[in-house]
């Protein structure tokens, strides 16, 4: 089984950053690509940003330019800066990644279970 934990979360004021970071766990596994997805209150929760295992990028219009994406393989670690928040970018924050694992013998995704970031004076 593996698990993904993120970290980072909070409150921030408009104009600020913040850092997720999310880091998988367990054993007999190798990560294929990572990403972040979130959602707001009442709204469907939709792609941020994507990582993939040679570092190609995907980003979402609406955060282009201020959010970057990046990964340690070394430690199964998956990172999201955010910078020139807006209230608009609150939501809870989900880490996805695609994941092989030797018990199941396959490609499956997994999911953290989210973090809050608010954004707010």
């Amino acid at each position: 089984q593996v698990q993904l934990v993120e970290s980072g979360g909070g409150l921030v004021q408009p104009g600020g950053s913040l850092r997720l970071s999310c880091a998988a766990s367990g054993n007999g596994f190798s990560i294929y690509d990572m990403g972040w997805h979130r959602q707001a209150p009442g709204k469907q929760r939709e792609l941020v940003a994507s990582i993939t295992r040679d570092g190609s990028t995907n980003f979402a219009d609406s955060v282009k330019g201020r959010f970057t994406i990046s990964r340690d393989g070394a430690k199964n670690t998956v990172y999201l800066q955010m910078n020139s928040l807006s209230p608009d970018d609150t939501a809870v924050y989900y880490c996805n990644a695609e994941v092989w694992t030797v018990a199941v013998g396959k490609r499956r995704g997994y999911w953290g279970q989210g973090t809050q970031v608010t954004v707010s004076s």
